[in-house]
């Protein structure tokens, strides 16, 4: 199931003139300049952020950045919050849901230091909305009663309708394996419930995301009319970040009906509406869509295309649930071309990660984090879940305890010890995945910093940068890169680059040398780092000589089949460098200083298939390698350096 979460978001408003939404943006662009109120250009400013949380998610971060250092440098603390939140909106619609929770964090403590419930109701909503995303059922729930909580205490009927539909939600995304119909018809309360407050307040947003929401699970249900009724009317009323989700589920209904031109028609506009927006977890939703009508209609090669378009998107925001769907999908597609390997992969994969999402739905959580909230209520307005069954067998259990002590004494034990086996059960399988998880960061750190530095990085959290005193540098190029590039297309240029670079990879590997990185067509490392190895040298020589002969060989096979060959200049200088760890969230081994610019510069004055060397890195060589003198270069702060190509090794 695929229903919409509802996220109202509050904001501080400034006056609207009456023209279009282009020309008020522009008008107050250029307000901006002549304001010389500071908290009324903080507004100005999360006013222009918020109008183009839709159609500019990047300048909305902008315009809010701004009013968030405005803000603080003139020590508007609510300011702050709300242009925090809009921050947090902004990557939500982006689909980046760590740096949204860091920013909705942040708003949610500058909230509660003002002690504005209204904002932190709001927040923990938004909160929740994310993990909901994310498929965090637990997490999410907490979110949402937290800030249902605190929107019943202040009366707020739009925050109270607000979390309902949230609540309503994440019921239509539980596993329905199991009392499909009863689940269905809690989804469908608690949107009703929550329309009933929409209509009150007269809400237009929140009356179309219920009614969309109540079109879908009638369209589960079966109850086309029904269905096809609530729909329309979101459609009516629904702006321009809505009206994707109905659209979408006017295309399933119309799939449903069997009318296939129709419902394509409606899912493909859906996805042209998001991929404006750059909603990449909408955008999947749409391709899902139109992969499962496809499959309907027999057209199966499409119907892969588009689950393949999909699965790219889901894995990269790691949207779980929608994951799992593509790959029951492509499970049956492949089933039904008697492409029988790829149909046990995906229905393998589809399994798995199910099963993951179940664990982390864990419904008997769910249900008593529930039942604690509807004991904490005061006055008991919004009951949640008193009709459950859950709760009616608590109530029959608790009787049958007041009648009979001994029996119930039993069933405590009994019940305790359950729980304890099943705690433990789920400590070890939760130890496994962590220790699993350990590993394969473990695994990649490795494949990212040189081993010293990784453990250092690891046990300390930072890595000391180190002077050494003589360390080799071994620079590669392709030649006229950018002319063989626009002959290919980028799959092929990556695929190209990929097979030399996998080589290169190899070869240093074999030489004990490190790499340190790539930037285009340029290969770049070193020997000598991060220990110390006499035999560096010799190593960087024998690499560089092998990596030519891998290209010329490489070559002939071109050449053969009436390719272009793909030449390479190697530059190498030995010398003093320092080299260490940069960078915060994406962690870079790298090198600096005089030797690592004259290797770059023995490089781009080399020579296609020859290793063009320095002098000083020719002086320790010369007794075991016959060179050629081939000249002079100036270097700024250096002088005149001797340049020598590596012929061969002397006997």
């Amino acid at each position: 199931m695929t229903c919409k979460a509802c996220s109202l978001f509050l904001f501080c408003f400034i006056p609207l003139f009456c023209w279009s939404q282009d020309a008020q943006l522009d008008s107050m662009k250029k307000l901006l300049a002549f304001e010389k109120n500071d908290s009324f250009k903080v507004n100005t400013l999360l006013t222009i952020s918020r109008r183009l949380f839709s159609s500019a998610p990047e300048e909305a971060i902008i315009y809010a950045t701004q009013a968030n250092e405005l803000a603080k440098t003139i020590k508007f603390s609510a300011g702050q919050a709300y242009a925090l939140k809009n921050i947090g909106i902004a990557y939500y619609n982006k689909g980046l849901y760590v740096q949204s929770l860091e920013n909705y964090k942040n708003s949610l403590a500058l909230f509660d230091s003002l002690k504005d419930k209204t904002g932190s109701a709001n927040i923990l909503s938004n909160m929740g909305a994310v993990y909901f995303a994310r498929a965090d059922n637990t997490k999410a729930l907490d979110y949402y009663l937290k800030a249902l909580k605190i929107s019943e205490d202040i009366g707020d009927k739009l925050r109270m309708a607000t979390v309902l539909t949230n609540i309503g939600s994440i019921y239509a995304n539980k596993d329905t394996t199991k009392n499909k119909d009863e689940t269905i018809n809690s989804t469908i309360q608690y949107y009703r419930r929550a329309l009933a407050l929409a209509e009150e307040i007269k809400d237009d947003y929140l009356i179309s995301n219920c009614t969309v929401n109540l079109g879908e699970m009638y369209l589960i249900k079966n109850n086309f009319p029904l269905a096809q009724a609530n729909l329309e009317r979101a459609l009516k009323i629904s702006d321009t970040v809505d009206l994707p989700y109905v659209m979408l589920d006017m295309g399933k209904l119309y799939s449903k009906k069997g009318n296939f031109i129709t419902a394509l028609q409606y899912q493909q506009e859906a996805y042209d509406l998001v991929k404006k927006l750059d909603g990449k977890l909408d955008m999947a939703k749409c391709l899902i869509s139109l992969a499962d009508t496809y499959e309907k209609m027999g057209d199966k090669r499409n119907a892969i295309t588009y689950y393949n378009r999909a699965d790219t998107l889901t894995n990269l925001i790691g949207a779980l649930n929608e994951r799992s769907e593509i790959f029951k999908g492509l499970a049956k597609v492949y089933a039904e071309l008697n492409d029988y390997d790829n149909a046990f992969k995906f229905q393998k994969s589809y399994t798995l990660l199910k099963d993951t999402i179940n664990y982390n739905k864990n419904a008997q959580q769910i249900a008593s984090m529930q039942f604690d909230f509807n004991m904490q209520k005061k006055e008991g307005e919004i009951d949640l879940l008193t009709k459950d069954k859950a709760l009616q067998e608590v109530n029959l259990k608790r009787q049958r305890l007041t009648r009979n002590a001994l029996i119930g004494g039993l069933t405590l034990a009994m019940t305790i010890a359950i729980i304890i086996y099943r705690n433990y059960r789920n400590k070890i399988k939760t130890n496994k995945i962590l220790d699993e998880q350990k590993t394969e960061i473990e695994t990649l750190l490795l494949n990212i910093l040189p081993a010293d530095v990784a453990h250092e990085l690891q046990k300390h959290g930072v890595a000391t940068a180190r002077y050494y005193e003589r360390a080799s540098v071994l620079f590669t190029d392709i030649k006229s890169f950018s002319t063989l590039a626009d002959a290919l297309s980028p799959q092929e240029v990556v695929t190209e680059l990929n097979e030399c670079f996998i080589a290169f990879d190899n070869i240093i590997e074999k030489y004990n040398l490190e790499k340190i990185k790539t930037i285009g067509d340029s290969y770049m490392c070193a020997g000598g780092i991060p220990r110390a190895d006499d035999a560096h040298i010799i190593n960087i020589i024998k690499a560089s000589l092998e990596i030519q002969e891998f290209i010329k060989d490489r070559n002939g096979k071109r050449v053969a089949m009436n390719l272009p060959p793909w030449d390479i200049r190697i530059g190498i200088n030995t010398g003093p460098l320092v080299a260490g760890v940069v960078g915060k969230k994406k962690y870079a081994y790298d090198i600096w200083g005089g030797t690592v610019n004259i290797a770059s510069r023995m490089e781009s004055n080399g020579e296609a298939g020859r290793v063009n060397i320095s002098e000083a890195t020719y002086e320790l060589i010369k007794h075991q390698y016959a060179c050629t003198h081939r000249g002079k270069i100036f270097a700024k702060n250096i002088g005149e350096i001797d340049m020598y190509f590596v012929d061969a090794e002397l006997n």
